[in-house]
């Protein structure tokens, strides 16, 4: 059987002192998407920051792209953010430089040399997204649906085992939403496992997939109909 991309058990999720979520199991397979919902102050976040290394996993087990989270030290995280893609609500563009240049930021971060392959990559992923023909823009010079989608792009770069979409349709009207959300789509039909945290119940709706839920400090997976 194949390794799960995330797999939890009995995991406590602290902020700080406090207690967020308790006794959390769960596994994403390889390939899935998998929405993550509940009210504001559940713990969505707090789950996700414990996921990319925000927030250290205080009790439990945690495995995440093949890091040990109850381990994971100070200098695991950047080589573990580099086996993930993490979509923020508030795309964390870098508004002084061209959507190019900031994709070529994370490549030269990551440790790219190749200006050829730099290129190519960019590229390849601004294509993915429909925005190739954007590259030379700022990011004050696009819509919010062309900033997140420029935000997937950015996420994709590493060829990431598991993307994480933190409210990436939040600061989005609903069709620029389902915009987005068909770009994710596709990016799951061509193998990329998803992760999203999301409160909007249309998009689970049009676009039904496994669903765990928050609640009660508790995350558990709920049947479609009963969202």
């Amino acid at each position: 059987m194949e390794k799960p991309v995330l797999y939890l058990k009995d995991a406590s999720i602290f902020q700080r002192e406090s207690l967020i979520l308790s006794d959390v199991t769960l596994h994403v397979k390889k390939g899935e998407f998998v929405y993550l919902i509940g009210k504001t102050g559940t713990g969505k976040s707090s789950f996700m920051k414990t996921l990319y290394g925000d927030l250290p996993l205080q009790k439990g087990e945690g495995e995440i792209v093949g890091y040990d989270l109850a381990t994971l030290k100070e200098s695991d995280i950047p080589f573990l953010r580099r086996k993930l893609g993490v979509v923020f609500q508030d795309f964390k563009l870098l508004n002084d430089r061209t959507v190019k240049d900031n994709l070529l930021f994370v490549l030269t971060a990551t440790g790219w040399k190749d200006k050829a392959e730099m290129d190519a990559r960019i590229d390849e992923v601004l294509d993915k997204v429909g925005m190739k023909t954007k590259s030379f823009k700022y990011p004050y010079q696009l819509s919010g649906g062309e900033q997140q989608r420029v935000a997937i792009a950015r996420a994709l770069l590493n060829k990431p085992e598991l993307i994480l979409a933190d409210e990436p349709t939040g600061n989005l009207d609903p069709q620029t939403s389902v915009e987005v959300m068909e770009v994710l789509q596709e990016i799951n039909k061509n193998g990329n496992t998803i992760l999203m945290a999301t409160h909007d119940y249309a998009l689970i709706l049009k676009y039904p997939s496994k669903t765990l839920k928050c609640d009660e400090n508790q995350v558990f997976e709920v049947v479609q109909k009963s969202v």
